[in-house]
């Protein structure tokens, strides 16, 4: 097999991966309410509450997959909301794709959460692609019930990450991936090719299958108790 047949064969799988519909895209909101709910109730192990609090954005990838047809290649799908005033925004589609061998933790999927900790870094979050650690300053975040005690440089990153699978739950270092907008699948959730800073800067409502999402947000920040 040639190396442009092995090409062709990746995109069309790339393409089937990431098609849109409105029941996967349900799902996947459930997997990321879950997951966040999951990873905060987490004692001592979990992401640190007063992170959160600060956060100007956070970024949920439910169940990043490793590409088996791509060397080192891998793939993942989900959603980031943004502060907006009186409580967090509907929620935007994106994909995140590439990167370092650091996204695994072992297992062939693997739980995401980034928190975005100033508004320069949400503007690039809400840009329609951009790099990690490229455009973006990203750094393993810290596990455990407060961070307002650490004084690591890391704590100056624009980004913060950690993943999860198979039960270990780490900060992750996502050096060299590529995070962009998914407008196929805003459009199954919103019924409109919808760009992200257009749902987050326009206040979308957020839709029903989000109802979930939406209530996890706002317990685990206490500026919206």
């Amino acid at each position: 097999m040639n190396k442009r047949t092995i090409t062709i064969a990746a995109l069309l799988v790339g393409k089937t991966l990431f098609a849109a519909s409105n029941k996967d895209v349900d799902k996947r909101l459930e997997e990321s309410a879950m997951v966040l709910k999951e990873v905060m109730d987490a004692p001592d192990k979990g992401i640190p509450e007063d992170l959160l609090d600060k956060a100007h954005c956070v970024v949920i990838i439910p169940g990043m997959k490793k590409a088996a047809f791509i060397v080192g290649g891998k793939y993942g799908k989900g959603f980031v909301s943004c502060r907006v005033a009186g409580g967090w925004s509907a929620p935007g589609s994106v994909r995140i794709e590439g990167g370092s061998v650091g996204f695994q933790i072992g297992g062939s999927e693997t739980d995401v959460v980034m928190l975005v900790m100033n508004e320069r870094g949400g503007d690039k979050l809400l840009s329609s692609k951009f790099t990690l650690g490229g455009e973006g300053e990203v750094a393993a975040g810290p596990v455990g019930r407060s961070a307002t005690a650490q004084t690591d440089a890391k704590m100056t990153a624009e980004i913060l990450s950690w993943s999860r699978s198979r039960g270990v739950f780490a900060g992750v270092s996502l050096q060299g991936a590529t995070l962009r907008e998914d407008l196929d699948d805003n459009e199954a959730l919103y019924a409109s090719r919808m760009q992200n800073a257009d749902i987050v800067k326009n206040k979308v409502a957020f839709p029903t299958a989000a109802a979930n999402l939406q209530s996890v947000l706002k317990k685990f920040s206490p500026k919206e108790k």
